[in-house]
């Protein structure tokens, strides 16, 4: 079999411009058709580098990345520029997800992240990277924990105010902030300060955050383990409390890359919860009342899970063109035959569904479809100690029927 011959190269640049190419990279530049780029990493490549026409993304970007993929796929030789490496958080992901490895190369130049870790001395096993290039500067919160080191890429030079801010109003106001500006070019910058005390001053568009994370004394810490206690979110009442969430996302069994629909959403709580476990995990909310969708959205924002999806509607209606999911939790109107239909109907092979009766009536409807369908049916009685007198007592909240079944 013939091998095929890349007709994508996807360069990485840095700060150091075209001197700091190794010899590959100038090859790939050199033997281009077409030179793709930001204007200002096309800027950096002098004319004796390249004789290829040059294109600077357009803004948005997609159409370009449409032409590239669909036009120019393997009729000439197409070589992209990108910062630092273009396999993290860059366009390099985006280009070649639908590609065979044998359509293109990806020459990596040193990134950002690693170039932020060898100036602090952190070990990069051990440091978290954030982007908030198009991204809500809330979901950092998701990874702020005390001691914990992140480095951060900037959406632009007014990234690092806002992180700051965030930091202070939510017990990280002691956190260490290390911004560096065009890091490893000759105009390199770098300032320290808590994020408390961060100055107001404008950072150059080009800036990565290295954060160091310490809480204030008192500060509230919440977890990545689920059952974060109710008042870390906003309801109306509707959320299921915390000893009975944590135990329903451990028979979710959050996986990374899954997606859980939780339908009758009410806060948010659990599929909030469930994408707080890892980075990857995704939920498409599904709530029929507007206020209760709002609130779902101010607690993922809050929580740092901005991405959260929530449909708005009477399920199962809103059900079509929705993806399906790999777990599914049914938090309200357990008894609704079509609603349960439905989400059997969606729910992947292997995929685990859960769903909580409060009342008796409910609770016999998960018991026929136990003996129906199988899985496994339990009942939790949580009582937390409370105030009685000048003493305190056991008050019991009320018990929760809970079944759990995996589709064949």
């Amino acid at each position: 079999m013939m091998a095929v011959r890349p007709w994508l190269w996807i360069v990485g640049i840095g700060e150091d411009g075209y001197n700091g190419l190794n010899a590959e990279a100038k090859r790939a530049i050199a033997s281009a058709t077409m030179l793709y780029g930001g204007s200002r990493h096309v800027a950096l490549i002098p004319a004796a580098g390249s004789m290829a026409e040059r294109v600077c993304w357009p803004s948005p970007m997609a159409s370009a990345v449409q032409y590239i993929l669909e036009e120019l796929r393997g009729k000439t030789t197409v070589t992209v520029l990108a910062s630092g490496d273009p396999m993290l958080y860059g366009v390099g992901v985006t280009l070649t997800k639908e590609l065979s490895v044998e359509e293109f190369r990806v020459v990596p130049q040193v990134s950002a992240f690693s170039l932020a870790c060898a100036r602090l001395g952190w070990p990069i096993a051990t440091t978290t990277l954030v982007s908030l290039v198009h991204r809500p500067i809330e979901e950092l919160l998701r990874n702020v924990c005390p001691g914990e080191r992140l480095v951060v890429f900037s959406e632009d030079g007014e990234t690092p105010l806002g992180v700051a801010r965030l930091l202070t109003r939510h017990g990280y106001g002691l956190s260490v902030m290390t911004v560096f500006e065009s890091l490893g070019g000759g105009s390199e910058k770098v300032t320290t300060e808590i994020a408390a005390k961060w100055p107001e001053t404008q950072r150059g568009k080009l800036n990565v955050i290295a954060l160091q994370c310490i809480s204030d004394v008192g500060g509230m810490q919440l977890s990545t383990a689920p059952g974060l206690p109710e008042d870390a979110f906003e309801s109306d009442g509707q959320i299921t409390k915390r000893e009975v969430r944590a135990v329903t996302l451990a028979r979710l069994a959050p996986m990374p890359r899954q997606l859980l629909w939780d339908v009758g959403a009410g806060s948010g709580s659990i599929g909030i919860e469930w994408m707080r476990m890892h980075r990857t995990c995704r939920c498409i909310a599904f709530e029929l009342r507007g206020d209760r969708a709002a609130r779902i959205r101010e607690n993922a924002v809050r929580l740092g899970v901005g991405d959260l999806k929530i449909v708005e509607g009477r399920a199962p209606d809103t059900f079509a063109d929705v993806e399906s999911p790999g777990a599914i939790f049914i938090g309200g109107d357990v008894s609704n035959e079509a609603l349960f239909s439905g989400c059997w109907e969606r729910l992947a092979g292997g995929g685990r569904l859960v769903a909580n009766a409060v009342t008796l009536q409910s609770e016999a409807v998960l018991i026929a479809r136990h003996a129906m369908y199988g899985g496994d049916l339990m009942r939790m009685m949580v009582s937390r100690a409370d105030a009685v007198g000048g003493a305190y007592g056991w008050r019991p909240m009320m018990p929760i029927t809970q079944w759990t079944v995996t589709k064949p």
